[in-house]
């Protein structure tokens, strides 16, 4: 069974044949690219899956490469293949966003292992850039009056301290925590405030 998409993106032909050997016979579904600018131009029909390009290439280089898909929707693993000597280019790929380096030649095994590891990674943070927006979402669906009363339960407060807060009875605040709880999907308040933490409006 496939262990996952592998972009791989090298001017040097016989790198690209090598590699889509390796990879192939460790299960990856592979493709190839010639050059950066070939693979931007397929970006937009690709699934999810580790980008596997060489640093130096002409025309659009790996770091190049790297500043223009932080523009892009999809959020890639990239890891960046250097030649000797390519040190700093490869901590430089790092900044903008490479999630590792391989330095030429490499062991067939690491490359495997790295990429089996940037594809977990990958899936991990899309899991969670997704489960963020969600989180966002229901934020957003709160009134202002419900955002209050949230603020209020997710700091500590009681029914009464937030009522005494906004000048509202009680009553009204148990109805509008529980439009709170309701909306936010939470089964009580520890779970409120982890979603509140997750959301970016309460601070670890």
């Amino acid at each position: 069974m496939p262990s996952g998409n592998v972009y791989v993106i090298d001017d040097d032909l016989a790198m690209r044949d090598s590699l889509e050997f390796l990879l192939g016979s460790a299960g990856f579904n592979v493709r190839l690219f010639e050059s950066a600018i070939r693979f931007l131009e397929a970006l937009p029909d690709l699934e999810f899956g580790c980008v596997l390009s060489d640093v130096r290439m002409p025309g659009l280089d790996g770091l190049e490469l790297l500043k223009r898909l932080k523009t892009q929707r999809k959020q890639l693993p990239i890891i960046i293949m250097t030649g000797h000597g390519d040190i700093p280019l490869a901590v430089e790929a790092m900044k903008h966003g490479a999630i590792d380096f391989l330095e030429k030649p490499f062991e067939d095994d690491r490359v495997i292992a790295r990429i089996n590891e940037a594809i977990r990674q990958g899936q991990e943070h899309a899991r969670d850039d997704a489960l963020a927006s969600e989180i966002a979402a229901r934020i957003a669906s709160l009134s202002p009056r419900e955002r209050q009363v949230m603020d209020g339960l997710v700091a500590g407060l009681s029914n009464k301290l937030i009522a005494r807060e906004y000048d509202i009875s009680p009553r009204t605040i148990e109805v509008y925590r529980a439009n709170v709880m309701t909306k936010m999907q939470a089964g009580s308040i520890s779970e409120l405030v982890r979603l509140a933490m997750r959301g970016g409006i309460l601070k670890d």
